[in-house]
């Protein structure tokens, strides 16, 4: 770099820049998940991208490691910040402290609360958006990451509380998974009780951690003191054959819980949705209730969950709003994306339309003439591109095979004056002259 030349601008650490052809698999994704909701019934919310930092501190938890580790917050008239330690003040209705999403559920019930979404019945929403949390990047995890997630929410009377809508919800998850082309997808699955049931069950870790946390990480220490059940979402290796003898929730479930999670197997069964059950699945966010679940898969290695989530019978009120029983998921995104490696290429290629025409204007002043003849083809949904009238006709046949064009169409001063132009089919050579009336209808055989 020469003294005078100014340095170049990266993108922040733990983001990333989507690029072409990347983002057509991205918009396949996107558009079958779409196509997926539609088909039972959910309509698309958007929420804001930052919220309330006490919407967190509230809705996700005080203790967990999103709220005191990893949240982008700052003062409303300050600067910004790197995590919270605790839920911040609210003046007049007016958050002192703002926090850029680390998640989506808790917006979205905030939304349902705000809006009194309660009065149309049973609510199935979906997002498709940017999350963010400052967090290690590592394979698959950005600290702008994106997720697609669904919450089905409302009073109980709407059939909100149902254990059939918690299996609609993972049969819808299957059906997704299968439509973009995952296969060998694991369902795990688990109850985590009510929150009478995990006082028990926190009571009976906290007993049987008191002669082993010394032996495990830091994080596990103090997590046996805030909320033993953050354990469970401990990854160290070196912590796992302790964690393999703890209790498990499934031993404290009342009858009403090993009822409503009955049902849920019994459907998925009769639905033929496999599942594996796991005892250990424990939901790292405060407001997970009574059934929980993730889905995996073996290509991304050992955090190889794709997504997750889960029943949160209480988190309305905990937010300030009526009871509202619900249940939601969120996909991660680029690890949906990153487990297609595999087929991403094919995709791409059935996905993305290569242009059906590529004009070449020919001399001066051909450049308007050409842009006519382009806006009259894109009429018939056709995917035309553009050159230039100062380049040659060598670089325009290069440019045309470069994009893979399915033909190539000559615009100069002799084409227009008889209001006929030479089309040239590409790949097989054959070049024949067309009306521009016929020349839709010309391209558009196949």
């Amino acid at each position: 770099m020469t003294s005078n030349q100014r340095p170049t601008i990266k993108s922040p650490r733990g983001t990333r820049d989507l690029l072409p052809p990347e983002t057509a698999l991205w918009n396949f994704v996107e558009a079958a998940v779409r196509d997926v909701f539609r088909a039972y019934n959910f309509h698309e919310i958007r929420t804001p991208i930052f919220e309330s930092t006490e919407l967190f501190a509230r809705g996700v938890g005080e203790e967990t490691d999103i709220v005191t580790k990893e949240m982008f917050t700052w003062e409303d008239r300050g600067g910004l910040r790197g995590s919270h330690a605790g839920a911040q003040a609210v003046l007049g209705g007016e958050a002192k402290s703002l926090t850029l999403r680390p998640e989506n559920t808790a917006g979205v019930v905030r939304a349902y609360i705000e809006h009194k979404l309660w009065d149309r019945g049973l609510n199935k929403l979906f997002y498709i958006g940017p999350q963010f949390r400052r967090e290690r990047p590592q394979k698959g995890r950005y600290r702008q990451f994106y997720q697609i997630g669904a919450e089905v929410i409302g009073p109980a009377t709407a059939g909100s509380q149902s254990p059939a809508r918690d299996a609609e919800i993972l049969e819808l998850l299957a059906t997704l998974l299968d439509r973009v082309g995952i296969a060998n997808w694991t369902l795990e699955l688990n109850s985590v009780g009510c929150p009478a049931d995990r006082a028990k069950f926190n009571e009976a870790l906290r007993q049987a951690l008191a002669p082993v946390v010394n032996k495990m990480c830091v994080d596990c220490q103090r997590r046996a003191v805030t909320n033993p059940l953050r354990v469970f979402d401990c990854k160290v290796p070196e912590d796992q054959p302790i964690i393999k003898t703890l209790p498990t929730i499934t031993q404290f479930l009342d009858e009403a819980c090993r009822t409503h999670y009955d049902e849920v197997k019994t459907i998925l069964d009769a639905v033929q949705i496999p599942y594996v059950e796991n005892p250990r699945l424990m939901r790292g966010l405060d407001y997970y209730t009574s059934t929980a679940f993730e889905f995996t898969h073996g290509a991304l290695g050992a955090q190889n969950a794709i997504l997750g989530g889960g029943r949160y019978d209480g988190l309305s009120e905990a937010l300030g709003g009526p009871a509202a029983p619900g249940i939601g998921f969120a996909i991660g995104e680029d690890r949906l994306v990153l487990s297609l490696a595999d087929s991403g290429e094919s995709v791409v290629r059935s996905f993305v339309r290569k242009p059906d025409a590529y004009i070449a204007p020919l001399g001066a002043g051909m450049n308007r003439e050409a842009a006519r003849v382009a806006r009259e083809l894109r009429r018939h949904d056709l995917v035309v591109d553009l050159g230039d009238e100062s380049f040659r006709l060598k670089k325009s046949f290069e440019v045309a095979d470069k994009m893979e064009a399915r033909y190539i169409l000559i615009v100069g001063e002799n084409e227009v004056a008889a209001d006929a132009f030479a089309l040239k089919h590409l790949a097989s050579g054959e070049q024949v002259t067309v009306p521009r009336p016929e020349l839709a209808q010309r391209i558009l055989r196949k």
